[in-house]
């Protein structure tokens, strides 16, 4: 089964690989992508200025890996990807530097939440983050995306690699967890 991409995609892409449309078309991107990679990135990093340098990062490695970027899959399924990856590469450098355990609680992205001051005063969307951030790094991917980003499993399958059935019954603990957490406040 082919997949279908949106018409403008298409012309995007083809104006990526055109020397002479290149630059214009890729400042396209960055203006249609930044808003939905800033927020994917920042609910893995939780910080401001980490996210815009991972941003940053992103969109530097795609310009430099355009020649390698076929079409085969979507360009925001490519861009979501190389997102993903330099935010967990940043994720396991922090973990590193500061001696997080990569299994251990995530207390530390919970204070962060807590004295961020660009996060809605909201007490449930504050809970959720919280929530969220407890879970295991590769649910809390596969939450971000589905729940927030209101991706479709076919296309988080393409970003990690992962089946469709994996990729559900992920999510699903992923709730249940968060049921939990919110079940343990009262």
């Amino acid at each position: 089964m082919a997949t279908e991409y949106p018409n403008d995609d298409i012309k995007l892409t083809a104006r990526l690989r055109d020397a002479s449309t290149c630059r214009e078309a890729f400042n396209e991107v960055i203006s249609r992508y930044t808003e939905p990679l800033y927020r994917q990135i920042r609910r893995l990093v939780q910080s401001h200025d980490d996210t815009n340098d991972i941003l940053q990062n992103t969109f530097l490695k795609a310009w430099t890996s355009l020649d390698g970027f076929r079409g085969e899959a979507r360009l925001s399924t490519w861009l979501y990807k190389i997102a993903l990856n330099e935010s967990l590469t940043h994720i396991a450098r922090e973990r590193k530097r500061s001696g997080i355990s990569i299994d251990g609680p995530e207390a530390s992205v919970i204070n962060t939440i807590e004295a961020d001051e660009n996060v809605d005063g909201d007490r449930l969307a504050l809970e959720l983050r919280k929530a969220v951030a407890q879970l295991p790094e590769k649910q809390r991917i596969i939450f971000n995306m589905k729940y927030y980003d209101d991706m479709k499993y076919e296309q988080i399958s393409e970003i990690l690699g992962t089946s469709v059935g994996a990729l559900k019954s992920s999510y699903h603990l992923a709730v249940k967890k968060i049921e939990q957490y919110f079940g343990n406040l009262d």
